[in-house]
């Protein structure tokens, strides 16, 4: 399947996450990072339940794709949620804490080559040279955005851990997505978006009981400052943004809808010249051109295609 509508919601998410990203920062120098995903699952999870009741509310019949699902979809979701949310998010607070918003965006450009890899492997997913070709021009502006400098206040140590805890985190959260897509298809994207949450919350749950000084976790419940940035970072990041993540995996290829949520490095890259008056010069520009060229091939490469072979018979696949 590749939906305009997935498409768009992968563009939406791009842009959503790039606030969100920052807005986690800034709460991780208040809250620890097995702390503050569990406030922004529970956050998250309130919200989507508030939502579901209300569509109940309507239309009783939202339950009926639920019931569409096996036992065995139903604890991929879970699982999937756990592997995503509970593990791979908790690994991506700890690096973001240690090396900062720039490193992490740069080793988030490995996240669309996993989802492209796990996509072959686990759905045999097969593109044009026009996906590849766009996804190659999304990827090449992502690094040119990127200014590549190190954190001052790291060691070279606390650096590659870093580097690594994100490459782990981000391959973890490509799986599993991935993982879950084929059960996504048979559900609503509101279901589909629960069970993962609740997947990844319950997986906190256990961490936090199990973990030393387990209390302290629980802490972050409490009202204080880091709720300024941690309230909105987890609506906006864990709410919206997880909404509109799953509709994009379900309503188009999910290699596709990879590449497209990769663009939230370019994002930032904008929204930080407009909100924060960071410099915006010949490569940040350069780097826009070239994801946005990249977005077009992706989400119009079908169509060019069609036409192309229309015109031309013999034209390649």
């Amino acid at each position: 399947m590749n939906h305009p509508l997935g498409q768009a919601c992968a563009l939406l998410t791009a842009i959503m996450w790039a606030f969100a990203v920052v807005l986690f920062k800034l709460s991780g120098e208040r809250t620890a990072p097995l702390a503050l995903n569990l406030f922004k699952s529970t956050i998250g999870l309130i919200l989507l339940g508030a939502t579901l009741g209300g569509l109940l509310l309507g239309r009783w019949e939202t339950l009926e794709p639920l019931h569409a699902l096996s036992a065995a979809q139903v604890t991929i979701l879970l699982l999937s949620g756990f592997i995503g949310i509970a593990v791979a998010d908790t690994i991506f607070f700890h690096a973001l804490n240690l090396i900062g918003v720039g490193l992490i965006s740069i080793v988030d450009c490995s996240y669309a080559p996993c989802v492209i890899l796990f996509s072959w492997l686990m759905l045999g997913e097969s593109l044009t040279v026009y996906h590849y070709a766009g996804a190659a021009l999304v990827l090449v502006g992502v690094l040119a955005a990127e200014r590549h400098t190190l954190p001052t206040h790291r060691t070279t140590g606390q650096i590659i851990a870093g580097m690594v805890l994100a490459t782990v985190a981000v391959a973890l959260m490509a799986f599993g997505i991935v993982w879950a897509t084929p059960a996504l298809y048979e559900t609503s994207v509101v279901w589909g978006t629960i069970l993962r949450l609740a997947g990844g919350f319950g997986g906190l749950v256990l961490l936090t009981l199990t973990w030393p000084g387990w209390r302290t976790h629980w802490r972050v419940f409490r009202p204080s400052a880091a709720w300024r940035a941690a309230l909105p970072a987890s609506v906006l990041g864990t709410y919206f943004c997880l909404l509109l993540w799953i509709a994009g995996f379900k309503y188009t290829y999910a290699s596709v809808a990879g590449v497209l949520n990769q663009t939230s490095v370019v994002v930032a890259t904008i929204l930080a010249a407009v909100f924060l008056k960071e410099r915006f010069g010949t490569r940040q520009v350069a780097a826009l051109v070239l994801a946005l060229a990249g977005v077009v091939i992706l989400t119009l490469g079908d169509k060019l295609e069609t036409l192309l072979r229309a015109v031309e018979p013999g034209f390649p696949r």
